[in-house]
């Protein structure tokens, strides 16, 4: 998400590289990049006018630091007004005084209300919270079914009274079931139309004056831009809603809904659908999504999301392995897995600061090389897994694996060499001392891992703290390679 409008501020902020300060003189061309590049992000005119106003006072207004760059400044300017459109804090969701909180879902069809509605139970009861959810859609073919069967697959109770009855109805006795047993949040998934009508409005009027939910939440499409604004807005009006979810964001590149939303409709953005996976719901934090648009990575976002499926018996296991050099390919398989399961690995590799530059090329033979890397594992036998050397010192071992995943017998004696040099490294990581090159498992990312890092044109990786630019940098010795590839 927000890669387009990541590419065009960073060339913004080369037209302040190499100025002394932030004056009237050199910042418009700057501020007219960042006007053009909200724009072609669809984000809301009104709003980017705001914004560029608020941006220019404060560029003007802000104190000469020691140490810090124009550009670096004027980054942190961008990064705190970002913040403030889009709502400077995350906004939870409101818990009921007695049991159950009802969370109203709404929205047109098509944005994907009933898959957030499964995406939103099952982000609860990660929380240790009880849920149930009510189906009340009877228009739309198949939409009772779509969420039983969303239930079944995420655990969680659905009620429902068929196609013929009454929504209100069903909505009505769906909270009452819900406080019968004792659950603690009923999500009630209402019908959505191909566009905003008065039957829609007035059926959705009275579910929500008989249940009186604590969050009315309105799922909203973020590909449709600023409209997307518009839309909460028009509901915001009619009904009233507490909060937005804003659904396919993985598939914008321009961020534009994500910048419109609350400014427009008043109405703060809770969570964000970042994939198609039931698992792709995350609450919406202003901060670290202004660190996405501007390249700098979300690391508590990755930190969140390893925590959810990392052991921590098992990783103080796994710390000890790598630090005595036992990390084993079992090991590593077990690895590639958990990063799985927290998400795509584009998605999860662009979490991590200085990793923005990735292109989707780069991303996929990243993921192409981790599914050599598995293929070839598997055609080990749990005694070559264990010893990595066993394969070092048999040709005839790496042969049969060639055979067993359809490699060459070269990709196998690369991974293998390639391993133990990764071991060896990690090994003398643990000792404090740094090898002067990582071998690299990712094919043709290696390159562009070793070096988005150190890319001065990249404000994630070194953050807001200045240094002198104008010091020589050592020469570098071109025997040395950094990365490997496999």
């Amino acid at each position: 998400m927000f890669d387009a409008l990541a590419d065009r501020l960073e060339a913004t902020w080369k037209k302040l590289r190499g100025q002394d300060k932030i004056s009237q003189s050199n910042i418009q061309e700057a501020l007219r990049e960042v006007r053009r590049a909200l724009l072609e992000a669809d984000v809301n005119l009104q709003v980017v006018k705001n914004f560029i106003t608020e941006v220019e006072a404060k560029a003007l207004g802000a104190e000469v630091i020691t140490g810090v760059r124009p550009d670096q400044q004027f980054i942190k300017i961008v990064h705190d007004e970002l913040v403030q459109v889009m709502g400077e804090v995350n906004v939870p969701l409101e818990s009921a005084s007695q049991p159950p909180t009802v969370v109203l879902m709404a929205g047109l069809q098509g944005t994907g209300k009933t898959t957030a509605t499964a995406k939103l139970a099952l982000h609860l009861l990660k929380l240790n919270r009880s849920c149930l959810m009510v189906a009340t859609d009877v228009y739309r073919p198949a939409a009772i079914d779509q969420l039983v069967t969303l239930g079944k697959q995420i655990n969680v109770p659905v009620f429902e009274l068929g196609s013929d009855a009454d929504p209100v109805e069903i909505a009505r006795q769906g909270v009452e079931h819900g406080r019968a047993e004792g659950i603690d949040t009923v999500i009630i998934d209402t019908a959505g139309r191909l566009q905003i009508d008065g039957d829609m409005m007035a059926e959705l009027a009275r579910i929500k004056k008989t249940v009186q939910p604590q969050e009315t939440l309105l799922v909203v499409d973020a590909m449709t831009g600023q409209e997307a604004a518009n839309l909460t807005r028009t509901f915001h009006d009619q009904i009233g809603i507490t909060g937005a979810i804003l659904t396919k964001m993985d598939g914008d590149s321009r961020g534009g809904a994500a910048l419109s939303v609350r400014q427009i409709s008043g109405a703060p953005i809770k969570f964000v659908g970042v994939g198609e996976k039931v698992e792709a719901l995350q609450p919406f934090y202003p901060e670290r999504m202004a660190s996405r648009i501007l390249g700098m990575g979300d690391v508590l976002t990755l930190v969140e999301k390893a925590q959810e499926e990392i052991d921590l018996a098992d990783a103080e296991k796994m710390q000890e392995k790598i630090l005595s050099a036992k990390f084993d390919f079992t090991d590593f398989l077990k690895q590639m897995r958990l990063l799985k399961n927290m998400g795509s690995f584009g998605g999860i590799i662009k979490l991590i600061p200085g990793m923005n530059k990735l292109t989707d090329d780069q991303l996929k033979q990243g993921e192409t090389q981790l599914k050599r890397c598995e293929a070839m594992i598997n055609s080990m036998t749990q005694q070559e897994r264990r010893d990595p050397d066993l394969l070092s010192s048999s040709p005839s071992r790496r042969r049969r694996i060639a055979g067993g995943s359809g490699y060459r017998e070269t990709d196998v004696s690369k991974l293998v060499s390639d391993f133990q040099r990764m071991r060896g490294f990690m090994q003398q990581m643990g000792q404090g001392r740094l090898p002067g090159g990582m071998p690299g498992m990712f094919g043709g990312m290696d390159n562009s891992l070793a070096t988005a890092g150190n890319n001065r044109a990249n404000p994630g990786w070194r953050g807001y703290s200045g240094g002198d630019s104008t010091k020589k940098k050592p020469k570098k010795d071109k025997k040395k390679k950094g990365f490997g590839t496999l």
